[in-house]
């Protein structure tokens, strides 16, 4: 199918591109990598009035580290991540999911800053985003806005961001060197949307876990982040014996949707099994 008619605008400035979705009162959509947007449009499921095409604005493509944090550009490529030394050695989980992340020809045309906005529940960048604590830095009309992921993803599909408002940057904290990290997801075939994955991260002093950090994809209508199991973990050993009980507690934790592809049962299963999995891997990695 084709695309219902669209008017097409591909701004040279963040400021520009603010400009134009204020102008178009909440009927116009931003174009970044376009894998989520563009088959949608051709199913005629969005029809916007206009593009905003962010793709020619060079000051949103970037990784940096900065005040103790690695700050991706909303545009850049999830193949940049994926091939990035600073990444891989700063916050290899974020290397981890990225590997996970579709084919090649969608992380080579896919972006941060696009996954996030997206919001797909089942996504590994927003996972990561959560239970990394990151920030999400929003630019609109009125300026400049820090958010935190738990203000940010509303629901499936749906973030806080206004109708005229962009993300441009996302900002994880670089974990304590000796951290350990994980993500283990499951999907039915390579590059399919998991059913159930989990984003790990443990930190460890003196054989007692200092940190834990956990948090879900597709087990909810945003990323899950699963505290409770988080608090069996802290100020106690990484043994097997914890590992069970944090993953017994992460599938009390989530309240997943039955579909074609999964019951909920199966759902809560998974969340159970992966979260075991990306335990020990992540525990195995400490010092490391």
């Amino acid at each position: 199918m084709k695309p219902a008619q669209f008017e097409y605008h591909a701004p040279a400035t963040i400021e520009e591109a603010v400009a134009l979705l204020k102008q178009y009162s909440g009927e116009a959509k931003v174009l970044a990598g376009g894998q989520s947007l563009v088959p949608l449009m051709n199913f005629r499921l969005s029809r916007p009035a206009a593009l905003v095409d962010l793709n020619r604005i060079d000051a949103l493509a970037y990784i940096k580290e900065e005040s103790g944090q690695l700050r991706f550009g909303a545009m850049t490529r999830q193949r940049t991540v994926e091939r990035s030394d600073l990444v891989r050695s700063r916050i290899p989980l974020m290397t981890e999911a990225t590997d996970l992340v579709g084919h090649l020809p969608i992380r080579t045309r896919g972006t941060v800053g696009g996954s996030v906005a997206h919001a797909d529940p089942a996504a590994e960048y927003p996972a990561v985003v959560t239970a990394l604590e990151g920030e999400l830095v929003v630019r609109g009309p009125g300026g400049e806005r820090v958010v935190r992921p738990a203000e940010f993803f509303v629901t499936y599909l749906t973030t806080s961001l206004a109708p005229d408002e962009i993300l441009t940057e996302v900002r994880l904290p670089i974990p304590p060197r000796g951290s350990g990290w994980a993500f283990e997801e499951f999907s039915r075939r390579h590059g399919d949307f998991a059913l159930a994955g989990i984003a790990a991260l443990v930190v460890a002093e003196r054989g007692k876990c200092t940190k834990a950090r956990l948090a879900t994809c597709g087990t909810g209508p945003t990323p899950i982040r699963l505290r409770a199991a988080e608090e069996i973990l802290e100020g106690g050993g990484l043994d097997e014996q914890a590992f069970q009980r944090a993953g017994a507690r992460a599938a009390e934790l989530v309240s997943p949707d039955s579909d074609i592809h999964a019951s909920a049962d199966y759902r809560r299963h998974l969340t159970k099994v992966l979260t075991v999995r990306a335990l020990r891997r992540a525990a195995a990695k400490i010092g490391g």
